[in-house]
């Protein structure tokens, strides 16, 4: 057995990927790398399927190049399962990345696997550790490409391209080549074309310093992740902890926001988000700023978090008998109650209690010209000015549900019942709005 099946054998023992049970999926481009990885895998026995992405870029090119991939599978007897992106996607790196990445997890689930293999090696990760020394990165960037993060596992991550080749040479396997990799447009291209041979000239063993620099990296960062898991316990979403924190861990725990939600990210965009959080600290209502193009961050006087851009937009529902309505993302039920209820909801909650001569309400969202009769006044009060005085931020008000007889509001849920409703002895019904999925 060589010495790089050995490593894929360890590899797989240390991270209880066995021989039976659920096949593992991997992804298959069928260049050296993946080709390498999938026969060792069918040489260990282990049950595979390979998965393939036509990122559609190379036309024809692109189509042999999953037929091929396809008969190896045929011939060894391995199951391959292939899907095409449409041509419309953006001819960038990190459109590609996104829709590989969308696609494998979207495989996952597909097919109930928990283990998810990818092929990139020593290279590859000395490689991402320059590119982002170029780009600008702290202790946790240089820690480069990880073994392991969720259903994701890397193999041959300390194996170098070197050895790979000589593998794929040995066992007369024939990968795809792909043209695009010559293109130096691609900033991954050019460092290892171009880049990284000039930094050989400076030291023979640049690779291997580089993914030395990377291992050293990644046990610091393991110590200082222990210290800020303690930190944002102690902080949460609190705009005003957060502000009292180092102004380095403030840096950092902006960059776990990046991190988490898989965003690209560098000093600058990060500073930019952090000063955000400061400038607009005292905000009642609250302020954001976009992210990406569908994340943005909130702030205001009290917390702060990540958002996602959402549509506003629902069909008005007509509510004319007792029962339950589906409006999408939420269940609304009004049901008649003739018991005395042992205490009453808190405005901010998503139930309440009701006295109703009839049955025959608008379920929508807020337009222009709404009103309410706050419970326990006389007078009618505009809506925007109602949420406004309970602080509701911007974004919660474009995506709440109110309860609606012409441009009166009966009752805003999570914020507050009309007076017109209200109970003076026992109530008739019972509202409720329940998000779906929790």
């Amino acid at each position: 057995m060589s010495d790089i099946v050995e490593t894929v054998k360890a590899f797989l023992e240390k991270y209880g990927i066995k021989t039976s049970g659920e096949p593992v999926l991997l992804g298959f481009s069928g260049g050296v790398d993946s080709l390498c990885l999938l026969n060792i895998l069918h040489e260990l026995n282990i049950p595979v399927i390979a998965i393939h992405l036509n990122h559609n870029w190379r036309g024809e090119e692109s189509r042999e190049d999953a037929e091929r991939c396809r008969d190896f599978c045929t011939k060894h007897n391995i199951k391959f399962y292939s899907e095409t992106l449409d041509d419309g996607l953006p001819k960038t790196e990190t459109a590609a990345r996104e829709a590989r990445y969308e696609f494998f997890e979207k495989c996952a689930e597909k097919f109930k696997s928990e283990y998810f293999l990818t092929a990139h090696n020593a290279d590859d990760n000395a490689e991402t550790v320059l590119y982002r020394i170029i780009k600008g990165t702290g202790i946790a960037g240089l820690s480069a490409i990880e073994e392991h993060r969720g259903i994701f596992y890397r193999p041959l991550l300390k194996v170098s391209r070197a050895r790979i080749a000589k593998y794929v040479k040995e066992q007369n396997l024939h990968p795809n080549i792909d043209s695009s990799n010559m293109n130096t447009k691609y900033k991954r291209n050019l460092i290892r074309q171009k880049i990284l041979p000039l930094c050989e000239e400076i030291n023979p063993k640049c690779k291997e310093a580089l993914n030395s620099l990377s291992e050293i990296a990644t046990d610091e960062n393991n110590l200082l992740q222990e210290y800020l898991n303690q930190l944002q316990k102690e902080i949460g979403n609190s705009t005003e902890k957060f502000l009292k924190a180092p102004d380095a861990a403030q840096n950092r725990i902006i960059y776990e926001i990046f991190l988490t939600n898989g965003i690209d990210y560098d000093r600058t965009s990060i500073l930019r988000i952090k000063n955000f959080i400061k400038e607009n600290s005292s905000a009642k209502s609250g302020k954001k700023c976009s992210i990406t193009k569908n994340l943005f961050m909130f702030v205001n006087e009290n917390y702060f978090e990540v958002i996602q851009k959402q549509s506003t937009h629902l069909p008005e529902i007509l509510v004319t008998k007792e029962g339950t309505y589906d409006t999408g993302n939420y269940i609304f039920s009004i049901e008649k109650y003739t018991s005395k209820p042992a205490s009453f909801p808190q405005d901010s909650e998503f139930t309440a209690y009701a006295a109703l001569k009839e049955v025959n309400f608008t379920l929508r969202k807020r337009r222009d010209g709404d009103i309410i009769s706050p419970l326990g006044t006389s007078g009618t009060k505009k809506l925007k000015k109602y949420l406004t005085d309970k602080k509701i931020p911007k974004h919660i008000k474009d995506e709440m549900l109110f309860l609606c007889r012409d441009n009166e509001v009966l009752w805003a849920a999570g914020a507050g019942i009309s007076n017109k409703i209200r109970v003076e002895t026992n109530p008739t019904h019972v509202l409720k709005l329940i998000k779906k999925e929790g």
